[in-house]
């Protein structure tokens, strides 16, 4: 009885058809970039001081220069060469008297300026940039910046809610139906954004659309790779997180293009509408379709992928299964992810690996945004080392399994995020690069989590897994193989035989789930 992967041998591994789907989504994962990490362009915060009205008034009476009026009316740094009080506080002194001279206005007032009082910042601020940020817009520095990492935390806390329901969503009514919902609903509250008239407003849209749009790019992660034989699928959930590198790139010249952060949010929300062409370019997985036992669709959409292969269609698709399906149709739980001892020890595994790639790439991120460099261009020079990242993937797994490497980059990882801890910040280039590093570490290690995931979960509960909760879908034929070396270690695969592996596989469907792991995993 042939399965998917025998079909898709026939049919093409990845033909016209996965060539077609796979661009299409790679769209959607380009277009996720910038919700993943636009904080760094639409919350930017510029040098700041105290608008006072009078001291605008007396500069333009005293004709300063923008250096003169800094030194005349503008506190130095505090202790320690600390810039909150020159940002964050004013000089108490009523600038609209008369006997203020334009030549050091100060020095009537107090033999040394350390002692004139200091007070907040009564009539706003005056930001040094010819753009706009949230930040500039709703005035989010001094007492109000912790506002900034509010923004952010409610994304990542949608990233996590989120999670848990699209996961199940796309296991439970179909990959195709949770990519286009999502998709659609993401983009929607991107515009929503852009239209933000406070800042409550802001932070709710932004949360709801964390709720969605990792759910979004999961689904088209997950889709990819259970169109593509098993010789392709490693390499296209690889490039597929490389569009995403893409996203990053296109993000710095967009923002460099765009310096007002309505225009940025609008400019990076609308490409997330082309996802709908996965209507009409991607149809549903066969995989989850199989699980479901609506095994009629399945057989339309293989002779669609061999029609659009050029191939002719094939005799045998009426006796089509699946191999990790069992004779009743199932269904996901959360709680599948925990049933047995095997099962929990890898989950908590990779909900540690996932958290902590994701606060690092995140962190690291970040970080180069408090550089005081050139913003777009430090963005650009780290987004162009997950490119060796992937590489670096692409040339280890194969050899070396995934176990090894993924250990070496988050020792990577760590020592270069340690060692920008003891870094000034005046040396900027060596930051730079202690920071890239990291992130190629760090890079290497989320897409692994990626892969580890898809390869240990069978199909329905692949969406409800943790990390990217992709879905590798590989029969147990590939999961004694070579699967077996790859978290073994280097070496070659084991050779069961085709008779062997049927008479090995389970039939209760808890049972089973225990025994991919166990094959998966095995290291004799």
């Amino acid at each position: 009885m042939p399965t998917v992967d025998d079909i898709l041998e026939e049919v093409s591994e990845f033909g016209r058809f996965q060539k077609q789907a796979f661009l299409t989504l790679c769209l959607l994962s380009a277009a996720f970039a910038p919700i993943y990490v636009g904080i760094v362009f639409l919350a930017f915060t510029p040098d700041h001081r105290c608008l006072s009205p009078g001291v605008a008034e007396l500069s333009r009476r005293c004709g300063w220069s923008l250096a003169e009026e800094l030194n005349y009316t503008v506190p130095g740094p505090g202790a320690m060469g600390e810039a909150f009080p020159r940002q964050c506080r004013g000089y108490e002194v009523d600038w609209n008297r008369s006997a203020l001279s334009c030549v050091d206005p100060l020095a009537g007032l107090a033999t040394n300026r350390s002692h004139l009082p200091l007070g907040p910042c009564r009539h706003g601020w005056v930001y040094d940039t010819h753009g706009s940020s949230i930040v500039t817009e709703f005035n989010l520095v001094c007492d109000d910046s912790w506002k900034v990492d509010l923004f952010q935390s409610c994304v990542n806390l949608g990233f996590f809610l989120g999670s848990l329901g699209v996961g199940y969503i796309a296991d439970r009514f179909g990959r195709k139906l949770c990519l286009l919902a999502t998709s659609l609903i993401s983009a929607v509250l991107g515009v929503l954004m852009a239209a933000a008239q406070d800042y409550p407003s802001l932070l709710l849209f932004r949360l709801l659309q964390g709720l969605v749009s990792k759910g979004s790019w999961t689904s088209g992660y997950v889709l990819i790779t259970e169109f593509v034989g098993l010789g392709y699928r490693r390499t296209v959930a690889i490039l597929y997180q490389m569009a995403f590198t893409v996203g990053l790139l296109l993000l710095s010249g967009v923002a460099y293009a765009i310096p007002h952060w309505r225009w940025l949010q609008l400019a990076i929300s609308l490409p997330a509408f082309l996802s709908l062409l996965c209507y009409w370019c991607v149809p549903e997985s066969p995989r989850w379709l199989l699980s479901q036992k609506r095994n009629t669709q399945v057989i339309k959409i293989m002779d669609h992928i061999a029609q659009k292969n050029g191939k002719s269609p094939l005799a045998d698709l009426k006796m089509l299964s699946l191999q990790e399906d069992v004779t009743e149709k199932l269904s996901p739980s959360f709680a599948d992810l925990f049933r047995t001892p095997h099962l929990r020890k890898y989950t908590f595994i990779l909900m540690y690996l996932w958290f902590t790639s994701s606060v690092l790439y995140q962190g690291l991120i970040m970080h180069v945004g408090a550089t005081g460099g050139n913003l777009y261009l430090d963005f650009f020079y780290s987004a162009l080392v997950e490119f060796p990242a992937a590489f670096i993937i692409l040339a280890t797994t194969d050899r070396c399994g995934l176990i090894r490497p993924l250990a070496a980059s988050n020792l990577v990882a760590g020592a270069a995020c340690f060692v920008m801890v003891f870094l000034s910040h005046d040396l900027h280039w060596l930051n730079i690069t202690a920071a890239c590093v990291g992130r190629m570490g760090i890079t290497i290690v989320f897409q692994m989590v990626c892969l580890v995931n898809a390869e240990l979960y069978p199909t329905f509960i692949s969406g409800a897994g943790p990390g990217c909760r992709g879905n590798d879908a590989a029969p147990p034929r590939d999961r004694t193989g070579h699967l077996a070396r790859d978290h073994r270690g280097c070496g070659k695969p084991r050779e069961d035989s085709k008779a062997q592996r049927k008479h090995d596989l389970p039939s209760d469907p808890n049972i089973r789930t225990h025994w991919h792991l166990r094959e998966t995993l095995r290291w004799d």
